[in-house]
C-alpha cells in the first residue's frame, strides 16, 4: 500500500475569491481528528472530496496557509465540481 493510504487524513479548505489569492488550509487532521472534520462537513453540507494523495499534499500545509502553486491545477477541478454542483442545486 502507498505511503498516502496509511493513514486516514483529512483537510478543509477556504477559498473566498474577495479575500483569499488561493485556497487556505483551515483544519487539518488524521485518523479519529479526520474522520471528526468529515462530519462536521458533512453535518454542514459542506461538500468532502475523496483524494488521499491530494489530502496527503496538503497535510504537509500548515494552518492558514494557501495552497501552493504545484497544487492549484488539483484544488481548482475539485472546486469546479463543488460549485457546478451548487449551481444545479441552485437551478432545480
Amino acid at each position: 500500500m502507498n505511503d498516502y493510504k496509511k493513514i486516514k487524513r483529512a483537510v478543509a479548505l477556504r477559498y473566498q475569491q474577495e479575500k483569499d489569492r488561493a485556497p487556505v488550509v483551515t483544519a487539518k487532521g488524521q485518523g479519529r481528528v479526520a474522520e471528526k472534520i468529515i462530519s462536521l462537513a458533512e453535518e454542514h453540507d459542506i461538500p468532502v472530496e475523496k483524494n488521499s494523495l491530494l489530502a496527503y499534499e496538503l497535510f504537509k500545509l500548515e494552518l492558514n496557509q494557501e495552497i501552493p502553486v504545484e497544487l492549484y491545477e488539483a484544488v481548482a477541478i475539485i472546486l469546479t465540481a463543488i460549485y457546478q454542483c451548487d449551481q444545479k442545486a441552485k437551478n432545480t
